[in-house]
């Protein structure tokens, strides 16, 4: 077997993933995975299979191995960052957040994850901080303003979920 037909097991797999087939799915990533156990794609798309069909554990299980053969792709240390968190092993979520941050410092998403953790937390000073910066990147970010609203009104901090609720509203006209 060639590398192209890891490729093509691959696209199968994807496929099979979007019409819910998850165990079809799964599968053509474990085959496509005998034949190409270097690639790390391979290794992301089963991640995010099992976090679609539900099996979280297995999820962050072939995102590390996702992660450890390309520590410098973003999405799969985002991907990897939210399993954890969704796993409430919020360490983890923090340091793979904070490298996600390292990796792109204007990854406006990367940052409202990191501010959720924070507001979960209780931790809204740095909840704040958090948020400001996702929305100073992307300011028409729903989510971010969204969130950055409750943390001020989790903080007393009236004008700013005002604000907000504003620029919230001027984004639902559009």
């Amino acid at each position: 077997m060639t590398s192209e037909d890891s490729e093509l097991l691959n696209t199968r797999a994807i496929e099979f993933a979007s019409t819910g087939e998850f165990f079809e799915a799964i599968a053509c990533f474990q085959r496509a995975i005998i034949i190409d156990s270097e690639n790390y794609l391979l290794w992301y798309n089963l991640g995010i299979t099992y976090r679609d069909s539900g099996d979280l554990e297995r999820a962050k299980s072939a995102l590390e191995r996702a992660y450890w053969l390309s520590e410098d792709d973003e999405e799969v240390v985002e991907t990897l960052a939210m399993i954890c968190f969704t796993l409430e092993d919020f360490d983890e979520a923090f340091d793979y957040f904070s490298e996600g941050i390292d990796l792109n410092a204007n990854n406006a998403r990367c940052w409202n994850n990191l501010g959720v953790l924070y507001f979960n937390q209780g931790c809204f000073m740095e909840a704040c901080d958090a948020f400001e910066e996702a929305v100073t990147l992307s300011p028409y970010y729903y989510d971010a303003l969204f969130n950055l609203r409750d943390t001020y009104r989790e903080m007393g901090n009236l004008g700013g979920a005002t604000e907000c609720s504003r620029r919230l509203g001027e984004l639902r006209q559009y």
